[in-house]
């Protein structure tokens, strides 16, 4: 491969993985009180627990997506969201977080595993390049809502 690309994957990575000039999705959801989990601050329609678990549903959709022809997509907008503000207990938080993390570092590994210009062929014109930015375009988005969401709630550093 060339240089270029593998500088292209190394700041697609870290675009990923989050940070630099703005808090990381892990920064965000890291030491949030259960009892704020579910809290929708000032008629927001929506709460921390709300947006995680989208965040895990969209995130591990666009990487079986990419890597799995047969996947059906959960339905727009509805199974995107979950219905409940709050997760049932601390193993549902806790697993919503683990598997944010397992999910990108699995479409990490397939970012480096293969050709990210060529069309997928079960799609309809996307790339593992384009699904890449998609994430981390997303994730970014929502991780900037998290953190509002704690600044509203006085539980943001």
């Amino acid at each position: 491969m060339s240089n270029e690309h593998d500088i292209l994957l190394q700041e697609l990575v870290k675009l990923l993985e989050g940070g630099g000039a703005h808090a990381t999705l892990k920064d965000a959801l890291d030491g949030i009180p259960a009892d704020k989990r579910g809290v929708k601050p000032h008629n927001l329609p929506y709460s921390i627990w709300q947006l995680a678990e989208h965040i895990r549903i969209a995130q591990w959709d666009m990487l079986e997506f990419s890597k799995d022809g047969s996947h059906q997509s959960p339905n727009w907008p509805d199974d995107y969201w979950p219905k409940e503000a709050e997760p049932a207990d601390d193993a549902a938080w806790n697993k919503t977080v683990e598997q944010i993390n397992t999910d990108r570092a699995a479409f990490i590994e397939l970012l480096k595993s293969g050709d990210i210009y060529t069309k997928i062929p079960h799609g309809s014109g996307q790339s593992i390049l384009r699904e890449a930015l998609q994430i981390a375009d997303h994730n970014a988005y929502h991780t900037a809502e998290i953190v509002l969401l704690r600044r509203l709630l006085g539980i943001w550093k």
